[in-house]
């Protein structure tokens, strides 16, 4: 991002982070599943809301849409394919969302897998995901498959490594809890958990992450290895035709993991 354009985590229910992009007096909202932070925030710091940026339809990401319209008649940006409230502004794969308020311009990548519409907005070195990556993990599968889910997190990881990484909730210790489970031996791993546990313990955030960290530590991202494909095929008590199957094992006993 430019030097005086800021992306400030705004904390919501248990875990979710609302990510709020601002430049002189102007925001744009990422995500408000909660309206009543987001206005406490532009209060506070007399920021004048531009417009909203959803990812996916689900209600602690989209949850403070319509009380945010009742007080500012800004634009709401989503995923066509999804049902989101207030939505004026339908994408699709390869559409770029302009912001000339802030002046940056946002390009908008299809990532299904969490949700069947699930979109991911990249602009300016910088990538708001929601909930297809996470720091050293991935959402869950609700409504897509493995495969998909799998090509997702691949488009992704294209990206420049140096590309910042924001997604929607504090999940980085279970995450690397898991990670470390099933790629104990990964230095860069072992280095990661010892630095997010620091930041946690002073209550900080562990976002943004990097494309690159993420490729370095992110099991999801690491299905190719012989480490993760040696504890898939373990767990699964069989060989595994591919690096998806990989990844569908990986997923599965992280959706069972209690580190």
């Amino acid at each position: 991002m430019h030097s005086d354009i800021y992306l400030t985590p705004l904390r919501a229910f248990a875990d979710n982070y609302i990510w709020v992009v601002h430049r002189d007096a102007c925001a744009v909202v990422v995500d408000p599943g909660d309206a009543r932070p987001v206005m406490q925030f532009l209060r506070d710091k007399q920021l004048q809301l531009s417009a909203i940026l959803t990812t996916h339809h689900h209600a602690d990401h989209t949850g403070g849409n319509l009380a945010l319209l009742a007080h500012y008649s800004v634009p709401v940006y989503g995923p066509a394919s999804e049902n989101i409230p207030g939505i004026t502004r339908p994408l699709h794969d390869g559409e770029v969302v302009s912001l000339p308020e802030l002046g940056l311009d946002f390009n908008v990548l299809d990532v299904p897998g969490h949700t069947a519409g699930h979109i991911a907005y990249y602009g300016t070195g910088s990538l708001l995901c929601g909930d297809t990556l996470f720091a050293a993990g991935c959402g869950r599968l609700f409504e897509g498959t493995p495969a998909q889910m799998a090509a997702s997190l691949a488009r992704l990881a294209q990206l420049p490594d140096d590309t910042a990484v924001y997604c929607a909730h504090e999940y980085t210790l279970a995450n690397i809890a898991f990670a470390l489970s099933v790629d104990g031996n990964n230095p860069a791993l072992i280095e990661r958990a010892r630095i997010e546990r620091d930041k946690r313990a002073a209550d900080l955030p562990t976002l943004p992450s990097s494309i690159g960290l993420e490729k370095a530590t992110n099991p999801f991202l690491r299905c190719y290895t012989t480490a993760l494909r040696e504890a898939a095929e373990s767990w699964a008590g069989k060989s595994l035709a591919d690096d998806v199957a990989v990844f569908a094992a990986l997923r599965e006993m992280k959706n069972g993991f209690r580190g």
